[in-house]
């Protein structure tokens, strides 16, 4: 049984950056050699973000820097910035809210009552608290006390992806389910002092987000249908992506080994699993690439011998908002409704493994 998406509802923080204002935040924070800071608007004019915004932000004006309170500029090369715990601190009081924000959307969108929902599912990588968004959704969105959590934790870029296949199966087995999916990230939170090559790709990549959907069995008032998912870890890439906690925030490292992995497994894998069900690449007409960066939608696009075009959407959805994380890949779908571009789709995400999560959808 296929499952219906009825309802979507996405949110950004209030206060935003651009491209070069990011870069002179970064200049504060990684303290450049001479060198180093010539080289450091090259590096964010490449990560393909334009615009992006942070929840931490205060204000839109003034100097990058002084528009919050989380961050002081570096005092020397060996700082490393706040503690994790402090980090978290601003995690806890936050986030629920930019959940909740983006599940009154979704509701709204779907016509659905918050006291119909049966199921919530959580999503999120980038903090930890307990009681955690979960209950502040049920207590804020007025949801039953009996509605069923279910919160999918710590894997990355695809996790709205798990999260969607936690409602699908929840769909699947009661007829009456009617799931709340909510994925929500703070990435200006893992922001990293000190100039390392994986720092500064992070920093010029990542912002924050929210995205929410409403799940029901199958339906006639889909906005998408999610007909079936896959999974695939890559053989020999534990090491290409990492999301690790360290003392001073989560530590995420990409590896340039990335879209050679994309390359080798991802278009035998995608014909296997399409295959066995009478489909083929050449059904598909639209693309949802989670837009982890310009290196990965370009590897993608070769892999998969797709026309550039194929990933416009995940290209703009990068521009201005930035990587979000796991709500991204909800983004590219609003957009694609938005612009009515074509069905079926291919919904596509990495993370760390390196794995990758693909969705059938129309």
């Amino acid at each position: 049984m296929s499952m219906d998406i009825i309802g979507i509802g996405t949110y950004s923080p209030p206060h935003g950056m651009t491209r070069d204002e990011a870069c002179e935040a970064a200049a504060m924070f990684c303290l450049p050699e001479p060198q180093q800071a010539r080289i450091l608007p090259a590096l964010y004019r490449k990560s393909g973000v334009e615009q992006r915004y942070h929840a931490i932000l205060e204000k839109n004006d003034g100097p990058p820097v002084e528009r919050q309170t989380l961050y002081q500029p570096a005092s020397s090369a060996t700082d490393r910035g706040p503690t994790t715990a402090a980090r978290m601190q601003r995690y806890e009081s936050i986030a629920a809210g930019m959940g909740l924000q983006a599940a009154r959307t979704a509701l709204a969108d779907a016509d659905c009552d918050p006291s119909r929902i049966t199921h919530l599912v959580t999503v999120s990588c980038s903090g930890f608290a307990a009681p955690g968004i979960d209950i502040a959704l049920i207590d804020q969105l007025g949801l039953k006390a009996t509605t069923a959590r279910t919160h999918v934790g710590f894997m990355g870029c695809h996790g709205a992806m798990n999260g969607l296949r936690v409602a699908h199966a929840f769909a699947q087995s009661n007829p009456k389910a009617r799931v709340l999916m909510c994925a929500v990230e703070m990435c200006s939170l893992h922001y990293r002092f000190g100039w390392d090559p994986d720092a500064i790709i992070t920093n010029a990549l990542f912002a924050d987000g929210a995205a929410a959907a409403v799940c029901v069995p199958e339906s006639s008032q889909g906005r998408w249908r999610l007909l079936e998912s896959s999974s695939m870890v890559m053989p020999n890439s534990t090491d290409a992506m990492t999301w690790r906690v360290g003392d001073h925030g989560f530590e995420m490292t990409l590896s340039a080994k990335v879209p050679e992995l994309i390359h080798r497994h991802l278009k035998p894998w995608l014909e296997e699993w399409l295959g066995e069900r009478g489909e083929s690449l050449a059904t598909l007409q639209t693309y949802a690439v989670h837009p982890g960066g310009p290196r990965i939608l370009q590897a993608v696009t070769e892999a998969l011998l797709l026309d550039p075009a194929a990933l416009s959407v995940s290209r703009s959805i990068l521009a201005d908002y930035g990587n979000m994380s796991s709500p991204t890949v909800i983004f590219v779908l609003q957009r694609l409704l938005q612009e009515q571009k074509r069905h079926p789709c291919l919904a596509l995400g990495f993370g760390p493994g390196l794995a990758a999560e693909a969705m059938r959808m129309e």
